[in-house]
């Protein structure tokens, strides 16, 4: 009997199959007609036979869906959806209805639970229904919002989702548990609002697919999409009792915030509550439906309280709507495509690298860059201000409050402008989830650029009093040559057309002044860096190497560091031994962690010695041994922390020695460039064989009578030389730097939009040694690209731009001269003032402009300058050809030599794109792309790179990692850090690994696969070990070209 009522099962089970494929509908035509157009689509051209061209036939399924028949979203056969075929036919939407904005309602629920019966009550649907019946898949359709609804919904259509029930019997054997998972996840993704369907009100039919609903709406949560739900109860005998429906929701929440814990569990996600999840109400989200029929069908009539239940339920779900804002059809076509292949990847709760929400965060990014530019820039214009009034000695103190007051108008425009962008944008419901960080980022940013300007500028005023008596000096010296040649002219007067004799007596008197200055005041010698640093190495170590210095080596290029370290008794690695043994005697070698750890010092080291020569201003103050001390101590120290830091290792002295020696190497260029400047500026030969012409000129009118108000003229306007000539270079190289920010490609986005650019530079030279030294110096590589492309900028547009803005400059800043010219001369006029006054008035007019003050002129004679009227002609006169000097000079050549080291265009763009975060990933040396640096949070980077290119082996092996990061960190492979660790549970190796966020996911960037492959010989021979498995991945990896490693860049970063 048994055996009978088996065979007759399987024999049901047999013939019910048999119906199944034997069904047949509208739908199966346009799926195969959306197979033909993918296949075709994928080689670009026609099958043989079909009667028209494919790329036709998405307009024929537009056509259809606008009039109103449902389109297959989602293959039930297959669980597939046909991304290339929907995206094409809503892509042919557009063309014909235009961008319309669109609802998404979805429905889910278990089998034969009356989902498609429902919706095509609400709407007039075509669905396809029956007894028993179970639809296949994910089916969408258009529903026209009618012009009077339009008034109270933002959108044009409702775009409804039909999908197969969950749990459905007949499809038992084909559908699991995670093809379930997928469809709720997909179709909750896309809609805007999901209905969830259920037959009855018992919570332990809801048992069973409620944990895939929670988890579905827990994955939107993690990648910040909202959707709402509302729950129908279908089939309830008793819908107006009022106390059963309170204790039905009441269960409903229960089961809610049961099943919420458990999807919890599954999706590693803190919640307790379902409506920790998402916004619900439980009094007003769920519905009770009576049943369809008053009674037994086929006969039995349909029941009026469904109907009721209907437009009660459609009532609710407008009320719902009008709150939205919906899609527009583009939006939704991307959100399809970037749900699916999330899914397809099975890395949707990891990265869900939504296109749309990319595009929108480097919108944003974007306009934090040209935020934080501005603020830059005009704190820099404070900055030069305020410098000038130091200079003057018309400030003595420069206070933090003073420099936030300064900038207060330009925040308000900066906060301005992010809250229209985060509150009036198209995509401002993207944006809101990043407006904090930005708010706080910009905070963080004037804080910054406030205290940086006042540490800078407070410097400054500590040197004054050094600076003070330096400039004192000069001018003491320049002014007593003027009066003695004053005198000298005077003896002269009776031979003043004598032009040649006048000349040689000027000479000689000139040679005997300087000579005399000379005696009185040693010179200024040139500056030997390195020798200095020679000598004290060998102070500090007299029985240290004799060769240390020849024999040095470059530790900034030096592949592991591993033979500067002495380990520990107390190592794992060196447990067995006595004392601290030399890594290479026993053939020791530095974890990847340590070796990453010591690179790291070594380049903030440099930084920070670059920022320490900086605020030396050598330029103004002159070189000292002392520096050359005060680094060498400063890198001592800090090495010295570094060890103390629990390290299983200390250094050998060869490691303090050849950092200190590889630095000095590196500063010597910029010691010597500016200690050139200062002594060019203040070694009493060098100045005054400069200034011979001028003083000559000078002597000339003395001799031949002119009057002290013709004199004192020509020496202020030679005095306004130089103050003229930096100013017009140091406003020049502002105007540039902000050209450059707009115009060239490179430079005029974020730090991540510079990387790519570096990377794509790097790939069309392909050159080995560039690439390893942006691997392991990356700022290094940054400020060295940075300092080429403004180079070249400046070089192609100089006839264009610099020399046009140079020459404008000039001339304005000779405008304003004469405008305080003439203010000062009308005021002493008006008021019977004297020169005193005069000169007081014009310098005090001048004090934000340049660097020129009362003192600049101490010493020279005032006596008998009374004609202010022939003194501001002598000056308009004057100063006409001081201004021709000055712009006859300017070239390609002297305009870098002109400005200081902070006034450079390079300079100042690698601070505003560069002062961020350099922590570089412990497993691939990927560099952090937050933009703040020390930031709070975790680092993180986009893509990271092949874990091989820090040197990272296998386990035991030999043979180069070809994993990348994110990748690695999926799997139960280990790393050793002192112990092992898994790398999926990288974070408990503490230290560095635990600050790093890395996603788990596949995503690759085919950029560092070309590289690979096409620098595979070049690395195993910088590395001496080969790549794992290269015969197997090399197939793979060397289907990039070039271009498309290009390509990668633009399409990923």
């Amino acid at each position: 009997m048994t055996t009978n009522l088996t065979n007759e099962q399987t024999e049901l089970e047999r013939i019910s199959k048999e119906l199944r494929a034997a069904t047949f509908g509208l739908e199966h035509i346009l799926r195969e007609i959306g197979q033909i157009y993918e296949s075709c689509k994928s080689v670009n051209k026609n099958k043989e036979g079909l009667p028209c061209d494919f790329s036709s036939l998405p307009s024929l399924a537009a056509e259809m869906m606008i009039s109103g028949f449902p389109l297959e979203l989602m293959d039930g056969d297959a669980a597939h959806v046909p991304v290339v075929w929907v995206t094409a036919v809503l892509h042919e939407l557009i063309q014909k209805l235009g961008d319309q904005r669109v609802f998404v309602l979805s429905v889910l629920g278990i089998q034969s639970s009356g989902k498609s019966t429902m919706l095509n009550a609400m709407f007039g649907l075509q669905f396809a229904v029956s007894a028993g019946r179970c639809t296949r898949g994910a089916f969408m359709q258009l529903v026209r919002v009618s012009d009077k609804m339009k008034e109270q919904l933002k959108f044009d259509y409702i775009l409804v989702v039909d999908t197969e029930g969950l749990r459905a019997l007949e499809l038992a054997g084909r559908s699991t548990r995670n093809q379930d998972n997928e469809l709720a996840t997909f179709v909750v993704g896309i809609g805007n609002l999901t209905l969830i369907n259920i037959l009855g009100e018992s919570p332990s039919e809801l048992q069973d697919i409620l944990q895939i609903i929670v988890q579905a709406f827990m994955r939107m949560k993690k990648v910040d999409l909202s959707p709402r739900c509302m729950f129908v109860h279908q089939n309830i005998s008793d819908i107006a009792a009022g106390e059963k429906n309170m204790e039905g929701r009441r269960r409903l929440q229960e089961t809610l915030d049961e099943m919420t814990k458990l999807a919890a569990k599954d999706e590693v996600y803190v919640a307790e509550r379902f409506s920790d999840v998402i916004t619900f109400d439980i009094r007003k989200d769920v519905k009770y439906f009576a049943q369809l029929w008053e009674g037994s069908p086929p006969m039995a009539p349909p029941n009026p309280s469904y109907c009721e239940n209907i437009q009660e339920l459609k009532t609710m779900f407008f009320s719902h709507a009008s709150k939205s804002d919906g899609l527009e059809l583009a939006q939704l076509k991307r959100r399809i495509n970037d749900l699916w292949e999330a899914l397809l990847n099975e890395r949707f709760v990891f990265s869900f690298r939504n296109s749309l929400e990319i595009t929108t965060y480097r919108k944003l990014e974007t306009e934090y860059s040209k935020w934080s530019w501005s603020l830059r820039r005009t704190m820099l214009d404070i900055e030069n201000k305020l410098y000038n009034n130091i200079e003057n000695e018309t400030i003595d103190i420069v206070s933090e409050s003073h420099l936030q007051e300064k900038l207060k108008v330009k925040s308000g425009e900066v906060e301005k402008s992010m809250s229209e962008l985060f509150e009036k944008d198209e995509d401002k419901d993207i944006l809101k989830q990043w407006k904090a960080s930005f708010y706080i980022k910009i905070k963080e940013l004037k804080k910054n650029i406030v205290g940086e300007t006042m540490r800078k500028l407070n410097e400054i005023l500590k040197q004054q009093h050094v600076k003070k008596a330096i400039d004192a000096q000069r001018t003491c010296h320049e002014n007593t040559l003027l009066e003695k040649s004053k005198e000298l002219a005077l003896t002269l007067k009776d031979k003043a057309n004598n032009e040649t004799n006048l000349k040689k007596e000027f000479d000689s008197f000139w040679k005997d002044c300087v000579k005399k200055i000379k005696a009185e005041t040693p010179p200024i010698k040139d500056t030997d860096v390195l020798k200095d640093m020679q000598q004290l190495l060998r102070d500090i170590y007299e029985s240290g190497p004799v060769k240390a210095w020849t024999e040095s080596k470059d530790v900034f290029s030096v592949l592991s560091y591993s033979e500067y370290v002495q380990f520990k008794k107390s190592s794992e690695i060196t447990g067995h031994a006595k004392n601290e043994i030399s890594a290479e005697k026993l053939d020791y070698k530095l974890s990847q962690e340590a070796e990453a750890q010591i690179r790291a010092l070594v380049n903030d080291i440099a930084h920070q010695t670059d920022q320490k020569i900086m605020s030396y201003n050598i330029a103004k103050m002159g070189y000292n041994k002392t520096y050359i001390q005060e680094l060498a101590d400063y890198i001592k120290a800090r090495i010295v922390d570094f060890e103390q830091d629990f390290r299983n290792y200390v250094f050998k002295n060869e490691f303090y020695m050849d950092l200190v020696i590889s630095i000095c190497k590196r500063e010597n260029k910029i010691i010597t460039d500016q200690h050139r400047r200062f002594r060019e500026a203040n070694d009493p030969v060098l100045y005054f064989e400069q200034k011979s012409e001028e003083y000559y000129s000078i002597f000339q009118k003395y001799c031949h009578g002119a009057t002290s108000a013709a004199i004192f003229g020509e020496i202020i306007c030679q005095k306004l030389k130089e103050p003229i000539q930096k100013s017009v270079y140091k406003d020049t190289a502002r105007d540039m730097t902000n050209e450059i920010r707009t115009n060239c490609e490179s430079l005029n986005g974020n730090r991540s939009k510079l990387e790519k650019h570096i990377l794509k530079r790097l790939a069309e030279q392909e050159d080995f040694k560039k690439y390893m030294n942006y691997l392991n110096n990356p700022r290094d590589h940054f400020k060295s690209f940075i300092r080429d492309e403004v180079n070249q900028y400046i070089t192609d547009k100089f006839e264009v731009s610099v020399i046009p803005k140079m020459n404008e400059k000039t001339d304005l800043l000779c405008q304003k001269i004469m405008e305080a010219v003439h203010k000062a001369t009308t005021l002493v006029n008006t008021t019977n003032g004297d020169v005193q006054k005069w000169l007081n008035d014009f310098t005090q007019q001048l004090s934000d402009l340049l660097i020129f003050s009362v003192k600049d002129l101490s010493g020279v004679s005032l006596d008998s300058v009374n004609d202010f009227s022939l003194l501001e002609k002598v000056i308009s006169v004057e100063l006409c050809s001081v201004s021709s000097e000055i712009q006859q000079k300017f070239s390609t050549e002297t305009f870098p030599v002109n400005l200081e080291e902070k006034d450079r265009p390079d300079e100042i763009l690698f601070d505003h794109l560069c002062q961020c975060c350099w922590v570089q990933c412990p497993f691939c040396g990927a560099t952090c792309t937050n933009t703040i640096e020390d930031h709070s949070g975790d680092h993180s980077v986009p893509f990271h790179r092949v874990n091989g290119l820090t040197g990272c082996c296998y386990r035991e092996t030999e043979n180069l990692s070809a994993n990348f990061c994110t990748s690695l960190v999926r799997t139960a492979d280990m790393f050793y850090t002192g112990q092992w660790f898994l790398c999926r549970e990288y974070r408990k190796a503490g230290n560095v690994y635990a600050e790093w966020s890395i996603t788990p996911d596949i995503s690759e960037l085919p950029y560092w696969k070309w590289f690979v492959y096409r620098f595979q010989k070049d690395l195993n021979e910088y590395f001496g070990k080969t790549f794992h498995m290269w015969d197997k991945i090399s197939d793979e990896w060397n289907q990039y070209s070039k271009e498309q490693a290009i390509e990668s860049l633009d399409k990923y970063i």
